[in-house]
């Protein structure tokens, strides 16, 4: 087993335990929630096994709902970003995805943010909306949805930042 995998590996059981011990535990005025458990999905490497990689973003949703009794809403909200993200790269970094050579620690600032932001966004928004799941509450989905991703998006940008390998 190369060190990618066994890093992938640690993330993501740290990023769970991380989410489910500290992160479930954060409810900011009601509607800030940080979820930076996705942050492995976020920076899984792009040229894997696309089905591989749908089936591990599952688990990863699986096994925060089951820690936190949600009823499947994070493995639904994942395995959505998850299918999306080919989309969301090439839109996000453009031909360094095309060429399959992408390094998110070589990547530029400004591209990772954009990248990040999209699919927090979405992972979200649609979380939020199958938990409520009630279209009169909509303010409250785009409330919860709006904080929380900017809250998810500081955590995963610093988590990001701090953990990465190459220092710049």
């Amino acid at each position: 087993m190369n060190s990618l995998n066994f890093n992938n590996i640690i993330r993501f059981f740290v990023l769970i335990l991380a989410q489910v011990l500290i992160f479930n535990n954060i409810n900011f005025m009601g509607c800030i929630n940080p979820y930076p458990y996705i942050l492995f999905i976020l920076l899984f490497p792009a040229n894997n096994n696309r089905t591989l990689f749908i089936f591990i973003s599952f688990m990863l949703g699986l096994f925060v709902d089951i820690f936190s009794d949600s009823g499947g809403v994070h493995a639904a909200s994942c395995v959505t970003i998850a299918f999306i993200r080919p989309a969301i790269l090439k839109f996000a970094f453009g031909m360094i995805y095309e060429h399959q050579n992408i390094k998110f620690n070589n990547t530029e600032f400004g591209n990772r943010v954009i990248y990040f932001s999209i699919l927090i966004v979405i992972h979200h928004l649609l979380m939020f909306m199958l938990e409520i799941f009630n279209i009169s509450n909509i303010i409250l989905i785009a409330q919860k949805t709006l904080f929380s991703s900017v809250f998810t998006l500081i955590l995963c940008i610093l988590i990001s930042i701090l953990f990465s390998s190459k220092q710049r």
